[in-house]
């Protein structure tokens, strides 16, 4: 069963603000979410470029298929792209003729179809983590324009597909949960399942999910600064926990890397650099590496 100590990891970037997410390239660039104005860009040589003037809390966010970025921006309730020059476009903020609430992550699949996640409808998202308000959502913006395909979660996160695309898995922080839902012909899903521990542990606050090639489900947990794995049949374990905060900070989200897509980079909301390891077993390719 695979574990991390301390001695594993090494460090990426440095005076980053709040690197919440992570796109990795084939050529080893990194684009990471920062508040101090939208994305930092670290090349392989280590020098970085701060890209826009978006501020609020930019955070889950994916690749377009221009080699722009479509990013939620969780404290100013919008979704935006942002261009490679720091361009900065409102692409969505409103559904049903409501304002979105507070957007939260963007996931593209490799049908070009996206997967938005809000993690509450309230002025103040924060009171959704405080008390169990099942008002998150997800919605799905394809060529048809968006729709809500997921309702009465608590606090959505993070969301992923399968490498088949049968299952939409949602991270529920409130819930300290993952659940999922089976993806249908037309992009709605069907009835909604918990996926491994219901929660992971008392307290938990997930937020973070990614896939790696053998279908284990990789986890963040940002109140005891916690990496899991769950395994395809539910299954979870523990990879690695920093109760000092010394690695891991509110890990937030991981990536995987490199050419073998093994080395894995995690952000956190109390970081100011990006943590990485080696993985045992390559990442899922994103769908820019498709």
């Amino acid at each position: 069963m695979f574990t991390l100590d301390a001695k594993d990891f090494s460090f990426a970037g440095a005076d980053l603000s709040r690197p919440e997410c992570i796109v990795a390239e084939r050529d080893g660039t990194l684009w990471v979410s920062d508040n101090r104005g939208a994305i930092t860009r670290i090349i392989p040589d280590g020098q970085q470029q701060r890209l826009g003037r978006m501020g609020g809390k930019p955070n889950g966010m994916t690749m377009a298929g221009d080699g722009s970025f479509l990013m939620a921006n969780i404290a100013l309730r919008r979704f935006y792209r942002v261009s490679r020059n720091g361009e900065e476009k409102v692409f969505l903020d409103t559904i049903e003729g409501q304002p979105v609430g507070a957007a939260n992550f963007v996931e593209r699949d490799p049908l070009g179809r996206l997967w938005l996640s809000v993690s509450s409808r309230l002025e103040n998202h924060l009171e959704a983590l405080e008390s169990d308000i099942p008002d998150g959502y997800v919605i799905l913006l394809d060529e048809k324009g968006p729709r809500i395909v997921a309702d009465g979660l608590l606090f959505t996160n993070e969301v992923r597909l399968d490498a088949e695309m049968g299952w939409l898995y949602m991270a529920e922080t409130r819930g300290g949960r993952v659940s999922r839902a089976p993806v249908l012909d037309d992009g709605s899903l069907g009835p909604r399942e918990i996926f491994g521990p219901e929660p992971i542990f008392d307290g938990a606050l997930i937020d973070g999910i990614r896939f790696d090639m053998d279908g284990n489900l990789w986890v963040t947990e940002i109140t005891r600064n916690r990496l899991y794995m769950i395994a395809p049949n539910g299954t979870a374990h523990m990879v690695f926990e920093d109760p000092s905060s010394e690695i891991l900070d509110h890990p937030s989200s991981l990536t995987f890397a490199g050419h073998d897509l093994r080395t894995v980079y995690v952000g956190g909301l109390g970081q100011t650099r990006l943590a990485t390891f080696r993985a045992p077993v390559a990442g899922l390719p994103p769908a820019h590496w498709v």
